[in-house]
């Protein structure tokens, strides 16, 4: 078990020098952390919204690798299984706007055919995403004590690391597919929020697994906070946070992705079972990357808090490994 301290105060991620303020590690129940990132080469910026409904799974990716813009588009049809995805890599990122504060501030990004602009503030989130074939027009009310996890996990004074996790946010709007509007319905849908700045080592690979319905969802993580004392680990009822403090164990097929996954550990036994696989591949030299990210349905329980155990039954989301030299 960790011994993580709670951050109920607005804090800087960095030192004014650049390297990890000490009084930032830790985690949160709201965004307070302030990423003043200095320097270049090794800082990682994204925002990440993956939108799970009745019809289809969405996801937006809007990052800043330093060396690299690297931007994308995501859509399944959960009934045919079709795919479409549109990447989009700007040399040095190039027009990027990423903001240092979660939920504040615009994200914008183009490129390659894409468009994608993201609206944060105090009523919640809009994110529209424009590409030949897709259109999107998505909204995500803030919800009033409502809890989210955030995160600093640090390797080192130098590397290190602040996410939040906002997962089963409510969602509501419109995907345009081919000329053909789709309805994003209030009951069924919803949406995660995968908010990354920090400092990262060269190399490494994570796992991580979201899902959410019906008042409850999942947040787990693996390999790149093992062994750091810190996890963004959690679970959710009725809006609020249970974190849980413990490593866990993931156990998957490498040779069979949607073989039933299973992660366990202190306070968690869950099995996710996938629907469809999606495979990602990046190889700009100096950056490289594959993600293996499944898509299906949870069971299983993590304990809260306070001793009771949750029923994962029925969340739909997903589970991924992801490999990086970046």
């Amino acid at each position: 078990m960790t011994h993580e301290i709670q951050i109920t105060e607005p804090v800087d991620l960095c030192l004014p020098d650049g390297r990890l303020n000490p009084a930032a590690v830790g985690w949160s129940r709201r965004p307070l952390h302030r990423a003043n990132l200095r320097g270049w080469g090794r800082n990682k910026r994204w925002e990440y919204w993956g939108v799970v409904t009745p019809a289809h799974i969405v996801g937006v990716v809007v990052s800043s690798l330093d060396y690299a813009g690297v931007h994308g588009l995501y859509l399944l049809d959960r009934i045919s299984g079709r795919e479409i995805v549109v990447d989009a890599t700007v040399p040095l990122a190039r027009g990027a706007i990423l903001p240092d504060r979660s939920g504040s501030g615009r994200v914008v990004a183009s490129g390659g055919g894409l468009d994608i602009e993201i609206e944060q503030n105090v009523d919640g989130t809009t994110v529209q995403a424009r590409s030949r074939d897709v259109t999107l027009d998505l909204t995500m009310p803030a919800v009033e004590g409502r809890d989210s996890l955030g995160v600093v996990v640090a390797w080192s004074r130098t590397r290190f690391q602040y996410t939040v996790k906002d997962v089963g946010r409510p969602v509501h709007g419109s995907i345009v597919v081919g000329g053909v509007e789709h309805v994003v319905p209030a009951q069924g849908s919803y949406a995660t929020l995968d908010h990354g700045r920090g400092r990262w080592p060269y190399s490494v690979t994570w796992n991580w697994a979201a899902g959410a319905g019906d008042g409850r969802a999942i947040q787990l993580g693996g390999q790149w906070t093992d062994g750091t004392g810190t996890t963004e680990n959690a679970v959710f009822e009725d809006d609020v946070l249970h974190k849980i403090g413990a490593d866990l164990h993931w156990e998957y097929d490498r040779a069979d992705w949607l073989k039933p996954w299973r992660i366990t550990g202190h306070g968690v036994d869950v099995t996710f079972e996938p629907f469809h696989e999606r495979v990602a591949r990046t190889n700009l030299g100096i950056l490289a990357g594959e993600t293996h990210q499944c898509f299906g349905r949870f069971s299983g329980w993590a304990r809260g808090t306070d001793g009771q155990k949750i029923d994962l039954e029925g969340l739909t989301g997903w589970a991924e490994e992801a490999r990086n030299r970046w």
